[in-house]
């Protein structure tokens, strides 16, 4: 595990940035002793970690650029943070570097039912939109796993996405404006609060860059009406690539499910005695299919895609009778990631996505994988629009396990790219797949991708290291492809 114990910077240096921040901050919004920092080393994506030299909490808009400004200024690396939820390490500090939380920006500004949007910070949590908008009978749909904890600042950045994604959109399109701050202090509005905005979509760039081009202070969502009715269905398959073709037939049919996910056997079995969602744990997969709207159109559609499912060969379908039950049909996929614990010491979660005519032959390389690198992998997929989730199980405590869930996880990207894929979907790029952008993208391509970069952040100050490779880098990561095995990520040099 690729865990920095050292102190990456001088004394000296830590306090004098502390100082100049505690100058255009309250002392209690600034952390620096180990201590106090050591909860910043890591997101979700804990194998890889880095002690921060100092961390900053902001309070208000005026504090944020006071920060951003102090840091240009002084020539200092900063990592923007929201919740920490992030599975791809966008969020992991930068040695001699500062981390600016958001945490404390948390207050919903404004709820407009007429116009259906709420104006929120960075700060307040995902599920909490949705809650704030149930009086008026409106939600926030984008719904990740961890929206429970997970703040809109850090789904912006990430571009996430959850099990309703295939029919009501990521992050991107449920966001209409941003406002930010970019490293020299400046305050932009991006998008607006109409159905459009002049000039370029300078929106879409910005959701889902990692934090690299500023620092939200400031989004406004799209909220939609909740639906009268929402029923699931749960199809049982005796046969991965009979599931996996089950997904491609129900969006061939015409169906747009609101949520059309599948898990394997081996994630049915490790969720069920965990929530008692009602899996079937014989079978090799399962599907959840829903279905939300007027009553009558739920129920024409449930009808259509329960004669697509018995069709593709299912061999148990279950209806769920009662919003209980369909929020306990969803229980399980939404709890499979920390179920994992209840089988393996450590998993490693893979965040890639392919053609959905694919999933079964993607299904059947994963399952060689296995083999290859001697270890266990449960598969969790938004299926209805190819995002894969291989949750690769491995015991960080024995030697060499790790280093192999690294090399099965790069193994998994390339064999989304190669069917015609991305190395990811919505966890982000951030440390964890930087090395697989080598594969997917030309020199010219990322090149672009750092012109981008450099026309908001000249001086590569915000979130550097992380989402574009450098030359170098991919160079590396050449030899290592050739002689698979012989390195990892935590042998390659960081920029």
């Amino acid at each position: 595990m690729n865990t920095t114990t050292e102190l990456p910077f001088t004394q000296s240096r830590q306090r004098e940035v502390a100082d100049a921040l505690r100058a255009v901050l309250p002392s209690r919004s600034v952390l620096f002793n180990e201590e106090d920092t050591r909860p910043y080393e890591c997101d979700g994506l804990a194998a890889f970690r880095q002690l921060p030299m100092v961390v900053v909490l902001p309070e208000d808009e005026a504090q944020v650029i006071a920060v951003l400004t102090t840091c240009r200024d002084l020539k200092v690396q900063l990592v923007p943070r929201g919740a920490g939820t992030g599975l791809s390490g966008g969020a992991m500090p930068i040695a001699d570097g500062v981390v600016l939380s958001t945490a404390r920006l948390n207050k919903i500004i404004r709820m407009d039912a007429y116009s259906r949007t709420a104006v929120v910070q960075p700060g307040v949590r995902n599920l909490a939109i949705s809650d704030a908008a149930a009086r008026h009978a409106l939600y926030y749909a984008p719904d990740p796993s961890s929206q429970i904890a997970c703040t809109i600042g850090g789904n912006v950045a990430e571009n996430s996405g959850g099990v309703h994604c295939l029919k009501y959109g990521l992050t991107v399109h449920n966001v209409l404006r941003v406002r930010m701050i970019t490293i020299d202090g400046e305050v932009v509005e991006l998008g607006s609060g109409a159905l459009d905005s002049p000039g370029l979509d300078l929106l879409a760039v910005f959701v889902g860059s990692e934090g690299m081009l500023g620092v939200v202070t400031e989004v406004t969502v799209r909220l939609i009406p909740k639906p009268q009715l929402a029923r699931v269905i749960m199809a049982s398959f005796d046969d991965v690539v009979k599931g996996g073709n089950a997904v491609a037939s129900v969006i061939a049919a015409g169906i747009i499910p609101a949520g059309l996910e599948m898990m394997d056997k081996r994630s049915s079995r490790m969720v069920e005695p965990f929530v008692k969602a009602g899996y079937d744990i014989d079978a090799e997969a399962i599907l959840l299919c829903e279905s939300d709207g007027m009553p009558e159109e739920v129920e024409e559609e449930i009808e259509r895609m329960t004669a697509v499912l018995n069709q593709s060969g299912a061999t148990a379908i279950a209806v769920s009778t009662s919003e209980a039950e369909r929020l306990k049909f969803w229980s399980g996929r939404k709890n499979a990631f920390p179920a994992a614990g209840r089988i393996s010491p450590d998993y490693y979660c893979m965040d890639g996505t392919i053609p959905r005519k694919r999933l079964a032959e993607v299904l059947l390389g994963i399952e060689q994988m296995e083999i290859k690198y001697a270890l266990r992998c449960a598969n969790v997929f938004h299926a209805g629009d190819g995002n894969l989730h291989p949750l690769i199980l491995f015991d960080a405590n024995q030697p060499g396990e790790f280093h192999r869930a690294e090399m099965f996880g790069a193994e998994i990207l390339e064999l989304c790219v190669a069917v015609g894929g991305t190395i990811t979907g919505e966890h982000g790029v951030g440390i964890e797949k930087i090395n697989s952008m080598c594969v997917q993208f030309s020199r010219a391509e990322l090149d672009a991708f750092f012109a981008v970069k450099r026309a908001f952040d000249t001086a590569f100050l915000l979130n550097p290291d992380k989402a574009i490779p450098t030359l170098h880098r991919c160079a590396e990561y050449g030899r290592m492809h050739v002689k698979r095995g012989e390195m990892k990520f935590a042998d390659l040099p960081r920029f």
